[in-house]
């Protein structure tokens, strides 16, 4: 018997590969036109799984991960420019003393979603990088050269 991992997030490009280019970095339409399907399974349940904008779900961990300290884990919060701010983040991470939640205005599970926060910060980290690498591997782009012109949505109110 295979045991499920807690959590797992993975994702697959929707578009060809060839849908952007490093001369599209500027290109606010092109850039939110290039969407991955995210999929959040939890004990092996798929809890969440969305087409989203990908470039700017991955500049959003990548805020994340620049605010983050050895000491002081922030919550994430995915917000997109195409969605309904006042429903809530698409997508969060929220610690608490050791323990972080998993939630999504869209779950597809009533699911357990309390996770070690150390565990939980590895898995929205790995994200992070994998994505940055294939991203780049997969349509051949820089994102340094993007990141400046993706949008980027967090509410100032963000209680």
């Amino acid at each position: 018997m295979i045991n499920d991992p807690p959590l797992e997030i993975i994702y697959t490009f929707v578009n060809e590969k060839d849908a952007i280019s490093n001369r599209d970095r500027r290109d606010v339409p092109k850039i939110l036109a290039i969407d991955a399907l995210v999929t959040v399974k939890i004990a092996g349940d798929i809890y969440f799984q969305e087409e989203i904008a990908v470039l700017e779900f991955y500049k959003a961990l990548y805020q994340w991960r620049k605010q983050m300290t050895n000491t002081d884990t922030q919550k994430f919060d995915y917000f997109s420019i195409e969605n309904d701010q006042e429903e809530g983040p698409i997508l969060s991470l929220l610690p608490f003393a050791n323990k972080a939640r998993v939630k999504t205005i869209w779950p597809l599970v009533d699911v357990y979603n309390v996770f070690e926060l150390v565990e939980a910060v590895k898995v929205f980290c790995e994200l992070e990088e994998s994505l940055k690498i294939e991203i780049e591997r997969y349509f051949g782009i820089e994102l340094k050269r993007f990141l400046k012109h993706i949008p980027y949505y967090f509410p100032l109110n963000n209680d």
